[in-house]
């Protein structure tokens, strides 16, 4: 059972880590002004939507510390994560921005194509 005061005391936290207002904070998650107001009160209780959407929004914010106060925040990355460079393989762009993605040591990333529904894709190789 999740401890709403606690919780509204580590979601204040992410808040002011971000240096956002209750209003602005509630715009990027996409809820209403209203929603953090009741939270941040302890009138009402998150829902799982509102939890996935600040996860969602806020990756550096781990679930089980949300939750229940357990980890850290903002989260570091964990001694197994190491990072692995994609760079963009297509001629679809000009754009050869280097993008990152966090891969364990036990599996590596050889390639990575992303399909939009027009039919095009993107192409991401290691480099």
């Amino acid at each position: 059972m999740i401890n709403s005061e606690d919780f509204a005391k580590r979601l204040e936290k992410v808040i002011e880590f971000y240096s956002e207002t209750a209003s602005s904070f509630a715009e990027k998650i996409g809820v209403q002004r209203s929603s953090i107001s009741h939270i941040l009160s302890g009138r009402n209780k998150p829902s799982l939507d509102f939890v996935l959407k600040v996860l969602s929004e806020f990756p550096e914010v781990e679930l089980y510390w949300l939750l229940n106060g357990k980890g850290s925040f903002p989260s570091a990355p964990s001694s197994e994560e190491r990072t692995v460079e994609i760079k963009k393989n297509d001629n679809l762009s000009a754009d050869k921005t280097p993008i990152s993605f966090p891969v364990s040591d036990e599996k590596s990333i050889e390639r990575i194509v992303i399909f939009y529904k027009d039919g095009t894709f993107r192409n991401f190789e290691h480099s």
